[in-house]
């Protein structure tokens, strides 16, 4: 059984791996430099967003994250960060998501006198004013950065722990691997762990399975951005898959960044039959071009999806979530049911 578009964009969702400055809207920007006095190459909406999405010729990860210089002067105001943070949350509720991590890096944002723990507190009212209009629940995740110091990264992760359970469900480890690979980040993460900070790992993407490997067992992650190139080593693949951690696959991004060559290569269907909880996300609504519907109607176009597949990505991602226990168990429950009617209204 074949889905349409829009039986796909009723499906509830669950969205676990999406940058912040990766999903602007391109109004929103043209808006913000006004408001700001600054210039813009262009405030025609449809030119403007070619500066803001990635080029069809990318050439690797490097060249997919040039893409957020563009936009990040526009965000080091506590409005603007509010702002875009609220509108994730109803561009998400528009593709029927039900629940959001939003993540950024707070040190990006600090370069016009804000704190850590500003961006912090005002990322995660824009959320919050989010989710109480749209009704899709919307948490963040702090990003440490490959490639800053190591006081950069600790300011992050111990003003993290101050906003965990206040808006804030974990910690992460984002940018350029291959060049920064995660060994590197052990005592960062050894202070988060201390912290009792749930941690996401982005590996795997522009690196090899190894440091999927060194995530899991050396950083404390628990969850692993990405993840496409786990099948490069079948000792970690079976460790990530004893261990099930969840891996927060971005198909679309995944091509455009070439941790994948090609929609034939792509392991989704591989992983899943092999028990491997894989989960299905856009990491940047305006870069990559995409929402989760899209992700979706291109991953049952390209690999045949079943509905049944499908439906257990959701699963998946339901049960990955970083919310707090007292409210995950509740939330666990109304999606299966949710999921349930929405898999007798196709089938009917």
């Amino acid at each position: 059984m074949t889905l349409t578009y829009e039986q796909l964009q009723q499906m509830p969702k669950v969205e676990l791996h999406l940058h912040l400055d990766g999903s602007i809207l391109p109004a929103t920007l043209i808006e913000l430099a006004a408001e700001q006095n600054m210039s813009l190459p262009t405030t025609d909406r449809s030119e403007l967003r070619s500066f803001m999405t990635v080029p069809e010729q990318c050439e690797d990860l490097n060249q997919y994250l040039s893409t957020f210089d563009f936009v990040l002067p526009f965000t080091q105001t506590t409005e603007a960060l509010e702002r875009i943070a609220y509108e994730i949350v109803q561009q998400c509720a528009e593709q029927n998501v039900r629940y959001v991590e939003v993540r950024f890096a707070p040190q990006l944002h600090v370069n016009k006198g804000l704190t850590v723990a500003d961006t912090y507190r005002h990322v995660i009212a824009g959320l919050q004013r989010g989710e109480q209009q749209f009704g899709v629940v919307a948490r963040c995740i702090g990003i440490c950065l490959r490639g800053h110091s190591a006081e950069q990264n600790m300011e992050v992760i111990e003003e993290a722990a101050v906003f965990i359970g206040k808006g804030l469900v974990a910690v992460d480890l984002a940018g350029a691997e291959a060049l920064y690979p995660p060994a590197l980040y052990r005592n960062i993460f050894a202070r988060a762990e201390q912290l009792n900070l749930p941690i996401t790992i982005h590996a795997g993407e522009a690196g090899g399975a190894q440091n999927i490997g060194v995530s899991v067992h050396e950083l404390g992650a628990s969850r692993i951005g990405h993840g496409v190139r786990l099948q490069e080593d079948s000792h970690i693949f079976n460790d990530v898959n004893n261990l099930q951690i969840p891996l927060e696959f971005c198909p679309i991004s995944n091509l455009q960044t070439k941790a994948i060559e090609s929609w034939e290569q792509y392991p989704l269907v591989q992983y899943l039959n092999a028990g491997i909880i894989v989960t299905v996300n856009t990491d940047n609504l305006t870069v990559s071009n995409t929402n989760l519907t899209k992700e979706l109607w291109t991953l049952q176009q390209k690999l045949s999806l079943s509905v049944e597949q499908l439906l257990l990505l959701q699963y998946n991602a339901v049960h990955a979530v970083f919310l707090e226990k007292s409210v995950k168990d509740t939330f666990i429950e109304k999606m299966d049911a949710e999921l349930c009617a929405w898999k007798m209204k196709t089938e009917s």
